[in-house]
């Protein structure tokens, strides 16, 4: 379909708000949203007016003198991304009709619910509840989690098993901590199963929340860790009362997990919480993708002028750098510290209960154990090549 300076342009309906920066345009029939710039902006608008391409050029090029203005070719990538419903009065087809989401999500909780976990005070003893739990780390360091931890039982299959049901547990109430968030904003959620790394994840399409002010954004970011912190401060303070009750061993789990996912929560190469906290605050929407690029550029021949590539953000995109070469490092540290010692133990101890042939139920326990391992793995593979495909 082409287009023309004599075109007649009709977009779909859309949303626009000032962000940090820019402005988030949303298409509300697909619930798409983009990042635009202002002068995108008060072309979209003047579109909409009805205004002629030719003389919304002319008027661009007059309010922006240093920006390069061609509206035939920004009309052309608004059809691209979707945003063009009709050029001279027909319809725009693509390859796949847009067609308007579902919004599901979780809309059967009560958007006062939500507030109840989610308000101005509440939010201040989260943050209170993660200086209290640092605070008790530090008087009281034998309850720093160790590898050991989850072998609770003889059995590596009930070890194994206890585990992934504990951590279970607490990935679903992270998440539903992102759901209340979102839902005191009576916004819609949906949930999806994924994986990050070897950990099979669920997670929380928190896309609506574009609609919101950048602030607002950031509790929904960090709703999951809020209901973490709460569920490791009662674990610090049952374990301090009762130090040789039979459940502590379950706490001990409770609090291994809820560590090691608050330290990869701080991994900064991956997109986590605490990496989409940042990027709101900065305003920086590709901020990992530009930071890959600047880091990358150490290891080629050709050093590309970085200052005129980030402009702006060059500061932020090295300090970012920085942040993420720290995240390799505390992923290692992770590795180092619990995951290489606990796979030592378990296969070092399923090696013996095979070459046991004395004792039957710590050899079947151990088959049961590479059984299980081999359908965990199946899984994660499953999990990475259906994300790949999707991507």
């Amino acid at each position: 379909m082409k287009v023309s300076l004599e075109s007649e342009i009709t977009l779909y309906p859309l949303s626009i708000q000032k962000d940090k920066k820019n402005y988030i345009v949303e298409e509300p029939i697909s619930g798409d949203f983009f990042e635009l710039p202002e002068i995108s902006v008060d072309a979209i608008r003047r579109l909409d007016k009805g205004e002629g391409m030719a003389e919304i050029e002319k008027v661009l090029k007059e309010f922006y003198p240093e920006e390069e203005v061609d509206i035939i070719e920004f009309v052309e990538q608004l059809v691209e991304l979707g945003l063009v419903q009709e050029v001279d009065g027909v319809q725009v087809h693509r390859g796949k009709e847009k067609q308007a989401k579902s919004e599901g999500g979780f809309l059967w909780i009560p958007q006062w619910v939500g507030r109840l976990f989610f308000n101005r005070k509440i939010n201040k003893v989260y943050l209170l509840l993660l200086a209290a739990n640092i605070f008790i780390l530090i008087l009281n360091p034998e309850l720093f989690p160790h590898y050991k931890d989850i072998f609770l039982f003889d059995s590596m299959v009930l070890n194994v098993l206890t585990y992934l049901l504990i951590s279970l547990v607490l990935i679903v109430i992270h998440e539903f901590g992102h759901i209340l968030a979102i839902r005191s904003h009576d916004l819609p959620a949906n949930l999806s199963i994924g994986n990050r790394l070897i950990f099979i994840v669920f997670e929380t399409d928190l896309t609506q929340a574009w609609k919101l002010d950048p602030k607002k954004r950031n509790i929904l970011y960090l709703a999951g860790m809020s209901f973490e912190q709460v569920i490791l401060f009662l674990s610090f303070v049952f374990m301090l009362l009762f130090p040789d009750a039979y459940f502590v061993g379950i706490l001990s789990i409770i609090v291994l997990d809820i560590f090691i996912k608050t330290v990869y929560q701080c991994c900064f190469y991956m997109k986590t919480d605490v990496y989409y906290v940042v990027e709101n605050a900065t305003g920086c929407y590709n901020l990992m993708e530009s930071g890959e690029i600047y880091l990358s550029s150490f290891f080629k021949k050709s050093r590309m002028d970085h200052k005129k590539v980030f402009e702006d953000e060059w500061n932020l995109i090295r300090i970012y750098s920085v942040f993420y070469i720290i995240g390799v490092f505390l992923t290692l540290f992770l590795t180092v510290l619990y995951f290489i010692p606990q796979l030592y133990y378990m296969f070092t101890t399923i090696y013996l209960n095979i070459m046991e042939a004395g004792d039957r139920a710590a050899f079947w326990d151990a088959i049961a154990f590479l059984v299980q391992t081999m359908l965990l793995l199946i899984l994660l593979v499953y999990l990475a090549r259906k994300k790949r495909r999707e991507n």
